[in-house]
């Protein structure tokens, strides 16, 4: 399948044009730069397009000259190009009227026989008037670490349906439905369960271990307590911690005995209402209510579940695995879906989020984002001043011990939601990956020009 980078096409070009070394005022000149200064290949299964940007629309027809450079990678054997090649050398029009032009790299070792292949592409000579080649000026294929870009997380407007997982390493994005699951089962030592938050979960131990005597009129003075939103401090305890620590679930250890029927509350759909501008949509219906219990059974999770009123019961027997956080589970399908990716291929969750209001309990956000902490990547903020600034930001000025203890590190403290709404520029921040790759990240925006909602962006650079 082509596979074509998802990234909004007219990103910050303050970022674009600025990070090369040797600036240069812009002014009214006709800037080429490469969209990504750097591609996995190891993502690139079959074919991907290779994107340039324009300061601004050109106004006549020219070319841009694009110098090849290869290590231990050759022409037509590794890959190939959808524009011919002449000396290591290919050339790509310039039309009047458009703000881009692309061609498409094509990998031929897929399966890969082999993980230190190069392909560098570097422009060299712009045939246009008063044009200058800065900013990314090249882009390089290979398999290493992704040195910084540009991102626009696809969490789909002002019902925000999807949650993001951002990749920062690999430049890749992973979407999904954030009404595709219900509860997730941890795959570390301790036999926990979460919570769905971005559809707004709750739960409740009852004084019971026998689903058959759990009924609607058994637990109906509980209904309207057992809720996210409520506006009391106490309904905290039917969340997870918003922190994400593992111990603070609200559903207890799992033991092999002695465990109790859980009331839950199913959230709600994801919302279809077209908000006012500057406002999101995000909770549709209520989608009900079921009793559930957990055992642990020779290292599984089993879990026993039913709707209210049902005298009987389903059973499922999930088995842990060492690649992902958790192993997800539907109560639509009634069987595991594929959620999060593996714990070592995401940094940041773009979502809508069930955190804690001081004094007032559990309360829903949106355009969240949350680190993944259970996997090691932690953040922190930095304020800008006349000394620290997010262009001027590196790796001497790294405090460690700054580095969180919680996956809302950025959270919603990037944008004020309320009127007027507006994204905070003086404020950035440092993310440190699982795999100790450091990155600054910048948020550029979570308006349309608009002012429709859902629509982040954000700009990161690999600093060590």
């Amino acid at each position: 399948m082509k596979k074509i980078f998802i990234y909004t096409l007219l990103f910050s070009l303050s970022f674009l044009w600025s990070c090369n070394e040797d600036s240069h005022p812009i002014g009214q000149d006709f800037v080429v730069a490469f969209k990504h200064p750097s591609i996995d290949f190891s993502k690139i299964d079959n074919e991907e397009t290779i994107q340039l940007i324009y300061s601004k629309v050109a106004e006549q027809d020219g070319q841009i000259h694009i110098k090849i450079t290869e290590d231990k990678a050759t022409y037509n054997v590794d890959y190939s190009t959808s524009v011919a090649v002449t000396n290591h050398e290919i050339i790509l029009p310039i039309k009047k009227g458009e703000t881009s032009t692309s061609f498409t790299f094509k990998n031929l070792i897929y399966p890969f026989d082999r993980s230190d292949k190069l392909i560098q592409f570097e422009i060299t000579k712009i045939d246009y008037p008063e044009s200058i080649i800065q900013g990314n000026t090249s882009t390089k294929i290979s398999f290493e670490v992704s040195i910084g870009g540009s991102m626009d997380p696809e969490i789909g407007g002002p019902n925000q349906p999807y949650q993001v997982f951002i990749d920062l390493s690999k430049d890749t994005q992973t979407k999904v439905k954030r009404d595709s699951w219900d509860l997730g089962f941890y795959n570390g030592t301790y036999f926990r369960v979460e919570l769905n938050s971005s559809i707004y979960m709750a739960v409740k131990a009852l004084d019971e271990t026998d689903l058959s005597k759990v009924t609607k009129a058994s637990v109906g003075n509980l209904i309207n307590e057992v809720a996210v939103g409520t506006f009391v401090d106490s309904n905290k305890e039917y969340i997870d911690h918003p922190a994400g620590d593992i111990l603070q679930t609200a559903i207890a250890e799992i033991k092999e005995t002695d465990n109790p029927v859980y009331l839950l509350n199913m959230g709600y759909e994801v919302g279809t209402a077209t908000p006012a501008a500057g406002s999101a949509a995000v909770a549709g219906n209520p989608r009900g209510w079921k009793k559930v219990k957990f055992i642990k059974r020779d290292e599984h999770y089993v879990m026993q579940y039913a709707n209210l009123d049902e005298t009987t019961y389903q059973e499922k027997v999930i088995s842990k695995n060492t690649t992902h956080n958790f192993v997800h589970f539907s109560f639509t399908t009634n069987d595991i879906v594929n959620v999060e990716p593996p714990k070592l291929e995401w940094d940041l969750n773009f979502t809508v989020f069930t955190n804690l209001i001081e004094g007032n309990g559990s309360y829903g956000y949106s355009d969240f984002v949350v680190n993944n902490l259970k996997a090691g990547a932690k953040a922190y903020r930095v304020d800008v001043t006349d000394k620290i600034t997010y262009e001027t930001f590196n790796e001497s000025m790294i405090d460690e011990s700054k580095f969180m203890n919680d996956q809302r590190a950025i959270g919603d403290s990037w944008r004020q939601v309320t009127k007027p709404q507006k994204l905070f520029a003086d404020r950035f921040y440092i993310i440190k990956d699982a795999e100790n790759n450091y990155y600054k990240i910048k948020m550029l925006a979570f308006l349309t020009a608009s002012d429709v909602r859902g629509y982040p962006k954000f700009e990161y650079k690999l600093i060590k």
